[in-house]
C-alpha cells in the first residue's frame, strides 16, 4: 500500500512540474533567405548576421532553422510549409527578396504563424493580421529621397527599375510622393534581377535627358544601371534606394559609386548619430561583431534585418511566455499581440511601434541619407 501511494505521489509531482518543463522547451524560429543567386548579396549578409542572435531568450533555447530559397517564391513557399507543417515553427522569417517574401507571408497568414519579412513587401488585408514587415516601408525612405531632389532643383526624373513587385513599389512611389511635390516622370525603363546589361534601357535613358534618375533595384545588381549610366555618359544625379546600401554597392560600382544619393537604414551610419539615438546601440553593437568577423566596411544593412527581427523578439518573447507555451497556437497568438503591446521597440534600423493596420511601426528615426565619397559612405547634403 505504501509503494503504491509513493507512485502515486511520485506520478502527481511529476504531473505538477510538466508546466514548468515545458516552458524550458525550444522555441522553434523558421527562417527562409536567398543565399544563392542573383539576390545572394541580400540574403548571406541576413544569414551571417544570425550568428549574432541571442541563442537563447527568456531562459527558453531557441531552435533556428535556416533554409536557402534562391529567390524562388515556390522554394520559398516549400520552406515555409515545412516550417508549418515538419518543424511546428513557433515563428517564421523570410524572405530577402520582395517575391519570395510575399509568398511566405501568404503560408503564414494562412497558418497562423508570426511572420517576419525581411524584404520589403506589400501587407495586403490577407497578410495583416500575422506579417509584420522588417525593412522600412518604400514610402518612408522614398520620401527623403524626394526632398533632396526638391531642395537640389530636381525637375525632371527618370526611372529604372526591377521588373517586379519591388519595382513595381519603388515606380508608384515615385508617382504616389514625388511626383505631387513637382517631380516630372519622364521615362520608365525596367530589367530582371539576372540581367547582366542594361545598355538599351540606359540609352533611352540617357537620350531623354532627365535632371535626375532613381534606380529601383537592391543588392550588387543596383550596381548595374550605376555603372552603364556613368559609362554612357549621364552627368546628373543618380539616387539608389535602401536595397542597394551596402559595401557591396561600392565594390561593384567602383568609381561609378562615387557622388550616388542613397537612401538607407541608420545601421550604415551608427557613429554620426547622436548618443540619444535609440537605433545608435545596437547599430554600433552590430557592426562590431559583423565587422570583427568578416572584416572592415563588411557592414551591411540586410544583416541588420534579420538581427533586429531577433531584437524584438527579445521584448515580445518574454511577455508571450507569460500567457502561453512554446509549441502552442496559444504561444504564437501571444507573440502577436506583444508585437501590438510593446512599445519603442529598438534595433539597428529604427524604432518598432506595430499596430494592427501599421505593420512595419517606422517612422523618420528609420532612415538617412548618404552618398559616397572617396569609396566610402557619408552623410549626404
Amino acid at each position: 500500500m505504501r509503494k503504491a501511494y509513493l507512485a502515486a505521489a511520485g506520478v502527481i509531482a511529476m504531473l505538477a512540474s510538466a508546466p514548468a518543463l515545458a516552458q524550458t522547451s525550444e522555441i522553434t524560429i523558421g527562417i527562409t533567405t536567398t543565399t544563392t543567386g542573383p539576390g545572394a548579396a541580400l540574403g548571406i549578409p541576413e544569414r551571417n548576421a544570425l550568428e549574432f542572435v541571442p541563442k537563447e531568450i527568456g531562459g527558453v533555447p531557441l531552435k533556428v532553422i535556416v533554409l536557402d530559397d534562391g529567390g524562388d517564391p515556390t522554394t520559398a513557399t516549400t520552406n515555409a510549409r515545412r516550417f508549418v507543417t515538419e518543424s511546428k515553427a513557433d515563428i517564421i522569417m523570410g524572405s530577402a527578396l520582395t517575391p519570395p517574401t510575399i509568398a511566405v507571408s501568404n503560408v503564414a497568414n494562412e497558418a497562423g504563424i508570426p511572420h517576419f519579412g525581411l524584404a520589403p513587401f506589400p501587407v495586403t488585408p490577407e497578410r495583416m493580421k500575422w506579417s509584420v514587415v522588417m525593412p522600412q516601408p518604400v514610402p518612408i525612405m522614398g520620401k527623403v529621397l524626394y526632398e533632396h531632389m526638391k531642395a537640389h532643383n530636381i525637375k525632371t526624373v527618370g526611372y529604372i527599375g526591377y521588373s517586379d513587385s519591388y519595382g513595381d513599389l519603388w515606380f508608384n512611389d515615385l508617382k504616389n510622393q514625388g511626383v505631387p511635390m513637382g517631380i516630372t516622370i519622364v521615362d520608365e525603363e525596367r530589367f530582371a534581377r539576372p540581367d547582366t546589361s542594361v545598355t538599351g534601357q540606359v540609352l533611352k535613358l540617357v537620350a531623354a535627358n532627365p535632371d535626375a534618375i532613381l534606380v529601383g533595384a537592391s543588392g550588387t545588381a543596383a550596381a548595374l544601371p550605376q555603372t552603364e549610366l556613368r559609362e554612357r555618359g549621364y552627368q546628373g544625379l543618380i539616387y539608389q534606394t535602401h536595397g542597394a546600401a551596402s559595401m557591396d554597392f561600392i565594390r561593384i560600382a567602383g568609381k561609378a559609386a562615387e557622388g550616388v544619393i542613397m537612401a538607407s537604414g541608420p545601421v550604415m551610419s551608427p557613429e554620426t548619430q547622436d548618443d540619444s539615438a535609440l537605433t545608435k546601440k545596437p547599430g554600433l553593437e552590430l557592426n562590431k561583431a559583423y565587422e570583427g568577423k568578416y572584416g572592415p566596411n563588411s557592414r551591411s544593412q540586410f544583416a541588420g534585418h534579420s538581427y533586429d527581427a531577433f531584437e524584438i523578439l527579445k521584448r515580445v518573447i518574454p511577455v508571450a511566455l507569460k500567457t502561453a507555451k512554446p509549441g502552442t497556437p496559444e504561444f504564437r497568438e501571444a507573440i502577436r499581440q506583444a508585437l501590438l503591446s510593446e512599445k519603442d521597440l529598438a534595433a539597428s534600423q529604427g524604432v518598432y511601434n506595430f499596430t494592427e493596420k501599421d505593420r512595419s511601426g517606422l517612422d523618420d528615426r528609420a532612415r538617412i541619407i548618404l552618398t559616397v565619397k572617396d569609396g566610402k559612405y557619408v552623410p549626404a547634403k
